[in-house]
């Protein structure tokens, strides 16, 4: 839940205002709106060296908890697991006014998360949610949860194709009780667990946004929303094929990102031969099983290359480059896509 503070000064920023940091001196030209939230509003800036973000707060705490956590981002060699800072400072503006405080951070251009399946169509998901999920194992490595993570904290950059988290507002130390959340992402609103910060909170919500996107939309929960959620995954053919990763997320049985990464690339390898199997048992068992949903019919874009079953390659590499082969051979059913996708 978007926990609200009142805006007193961040939240009016008009475009060609001039920001001056009264310690640093840096000078800053607001040229528009990136987003509001909680604890203040992200603006895109020039300043001497080119664009940046700067986001601008009245909770003066608030700032300080936020640079805390990207300097330890910063030194975690090798990882990418936020925007880099460049300034933080106080907005002194005279006059008795208040004096607003913020930080300025590397712009991250690109298309919000849900904008860029709707335009490239869903067979992306489930290719983003791999670089999601690559991601947040390296920052809970780190030590940290993102908490609030949801498709308006995600932007896709082009050249490569690659799903970045912004906005860490709501990153919590591992142990910690949850800071910020938003209510569809939360495994507390669905009763499907507690807010401490911890690295199944993450994968629970990633594997709501799996099913966000797959579903079109946000949906109201039920008196029975662990059976609503099942159901919503078994309704839509995209996520059937992924049902038992996303179950198993939404039920918190992965320990770490990487657990749950490792099965969605060997779930989504083989899907018609897992599913084969899966029935051929219960066949045999006399159990009854339940049928793949129908295809619907959607204006989705589907790869136009003739498709071509997996040489069934190890999945049990490791390291970029074989991390890479395999995610070649994984998704040769989406052919058109994966031909300008890196692995972060």
């Amino acid at each position: 839940m978007m926990r609200g503070i009142a805006m007193k000064v961040a939240d009016k920023i008009l475009p060609g205002t001039k920001i001056k940091g009264k310690w640093h001196q840096n000078e800053y030209t607001v040229i528009k709106s990136l987003g509001k939230g909680a604890n203040g509003a992200v603006y895109l800036v020039q300043r001497s060296s080119g664009l940046a973000a700067l986001k601008l707060s009245d909770n003066s705490m608030s700032i300080t908890s936020e640079v805390n956590v990207l300097k330890h981002f910063s030194k975690v060699q090798g990882k990418n697991l936020g925007p880099h800072l460049f300034d933080t400072d106080d907005w002194d503006q005279g006059g008795g006014s208040p004096v607003p405080s913020f930080y300025v951070m590397e712009y991250i251009k690109g298309v919000p998360f849900l904008d860029f399946v709707k335009a490239r169509g869903a067979e992306w998901v489930p290719v983003l949610m791999l670089q999601l999920l690559g991601s947040l194992s390296n920052l809970h490595e780190a030590g940290w949860v993102f908490g609030d993570l949801k498709p308006e904290n995600l932007i896709v950059t082009d050249s490569p194709v690659t799903v970045k988290i912004i906005d860490v507002g709501g990153t919590t130390g591992i142990g910690r009780s949850i800071k910020e959340y938003t209510e569809f992402f939360d495994r507390g609103y669905w009763g499907m667990g507690s807010r401490k910060a911890d690295p199944g909170y993450d994968l629970f919500a990633a594997a709501m946004i799996a099913v966000n996107a797959g579903c079109g939309g946000r949906f109201l929960k039920n008196s029975e929303g662990e059976k609503l959620l099942f159901e919503k995954i078994d309704s839509v053919p995209l996520l059937y094929k992924q049902r038992s990763v996303l179950r198993k997320a939404l039920k918190g049985q992965y320990a770490k990102a990487e657990e749950m990464k490792k099965e969605l690339l060997r779930c989504l390898a083989e899907p018609e031969k897992r599913q084969t199997s899966s029935m051929g048992r219960s066949s045999r068992s006399g159990q009854k099983t339940a049928s793949p949903p129908p295809k619907r019919h959607s204006a989705q874009k589907k790869p136009v290359t003739k498709r071509k079953r997996s040489s069934g390659g190890s999945h049990s590499s490791s390291g970029w480059m074989d991390t890479f082969i395999v995610v070649s051979g994984v998704f040769i059913l989406y052919a058109l896509y994966i031909y300008h996708f890196l692995l972060p």
